[in-house]
């Protein structure tokens, strides 16, 4: 059985930037769940969800936040679980802050940082993950590529015809 994923989000206004991580795993049958949990706000909250994540049947956690962005350090600094941190566009620096915050660890406590606003990828990340015990998820990542690829092997070839006509 596909273990789940969490989605967390420092808050609710979050949502639409996270939100094609939440279609990616639907698409792919990935059980997940998606909750508001702060940092900062809610921080016994945060750490009690973290550290029972394992047991709870999760396998991959991902936590995205704007501005400060503490939360997938904070949720990472109480699990041994793989955390992916999706950092949040916005505020003054436009999401640099969120990205340093995300990406900047300490030693002993990673966080996978996908790009700003990467929610599919970190998806895929997750998914990858999983897959690494869980055959039916290797064979949809595969899947996926094989389509990638001949998505672009079409426009390769539709280019090189525009090309010849000129």
């Amino acid at each position: 059985m596909t273990k789940r994923v969490a989605i967390l989000m420092g808050s609710d206004s979050d949502w639409e930037a996270v939100k094609p991580a939440a279609a990616q795993l639907k698409a792919w049958d990935i059980p997940f769940e998606v909750r508001v949990l702060s940092a900062h706000r809610t921080p016994a909250e945060a750490a009690a969800f973290a550290a029972g994540a394992e047991q709870a049947g999760f396998g991959v956690l991902i936590a995205a936040a704007g501005m400060a962005a503490h939360l997938a350090g904070a949720i990472a600094a109480n699990t041994t679980l793989p955390v992916i941190g999706i950092p949040i566009k916005g505020g003054a620096a436009g999401g640099l802050d969120a990205l340093l915050a995300t990406v900047q660890m300490p030693s002993g406590i990673p966080v996978a940082t996908v790009a700003l606003n990467g929610a599919k990828n970190a998806a895929v990340l997750a998914a990858q993950i999983l897959a690494v015990t869980d055959q039916r998820l290797a064979a949809l990542l595969a899947a996926d590529r094989a389509a990638m690829a001949a998505q672009i092997a079409k426009k390769e070839e539709a280019l090189q015809a525009q090309l010849a006509e000129l």
